[in-house]
């Protein structure tokens, strides 16, 4: 499945028809925005990929929320600052980061870094620290509507919650398929393996952004 995934859609390209449509409006579009938000999250597999490795080992919903929170207080810091202030990072640069941060997450998840340093890292500090990271890479895509300055506060606060609503609802489904999953054998037994799946799909990210940005 993963292989079938384009590049646009693994590292949230802008869709032509999308960003004809925000190119052509002005003034503020709540409603718009916010489901461009939705959308944005939704189809962004580089997004869903972390933060289902995030709660993968979770069973508490007050752990979720404050893993989830800090994510979600990263990405929207940097996304909003960066749109509004009009600065980003190469969009290549940017999607292979966010590629690491589902590998990093990937081998915490195993116990790579217990196993090979002796060390754990905070995985609060990390889950923010790829938040921005993540926050960043949601507004270089932004960037690339060059949306009209008229309005672009109220719409880029209504983009955000729409990504927050489309967080909820890929956190929702994620939490679901584990809910059913963990109480079957199968979960411990294959945990490690489908980690290991993920940092593979993480890798991939981060190869094929490299490759867009020296070719």
């Amino acid at each position: 499945m993963l292989s079938s995934v384009s590049g646009e859609a693994f590292a949230h390209a802008v869709a032509d028809g999308d960003k004809g449509y925000i190119q052509e409006i002005t003034g503020v579009n709540l409603i718009a925005f916010l489901y461009l938000g939705a959308k944005h999250m939704v189809t962004g597999y580089d997004h869903i990929l972390f933060l289902l490795g995030v709660i993968f080992f979770l069973y508490k919903m007050k752990d979720i929320g404050v893993y989830v929170s800090l994510f979600a207080i990263g990405h929207s810091v940097t996304m909003l600052a960066g749109v509004y202030f009009n600065f980003g990072i190469n969009s290549y640069i940017i999607d292979a980061i966010i590629g690491l941060s589902i590998v990093y997450k990937a081998l915490d998840n195993m116990g790579a870094y217990q196993r090979w340093f002796r060390f754990q890292p905070n995985t609060k500090a990390a889950t923010l620290i790829f938040g921005f990271f993540h926050g960043f890479g949601l507004s270089s895509k932004i960037l690339d509507y060059e949306i009209s300055s008229d309005g672009l506060l109220p719409n880029l606060l209504a983009f955000n919650v729409g990504v927050e609503v489309g967080q909820l609802l890929a956190l929702g489904a994620i939490l679901i398929v584990m809910g059913f999953w963990r109480r079957t054998p199968s979960f411990l037994k294959h945990a490690y393996s489908t980690n290991a799946v993920m940092m593979g799909a993480g890798f991939m990210l981060i190869g094929y952004q490299l490759t867009g940005y020296f070719v």
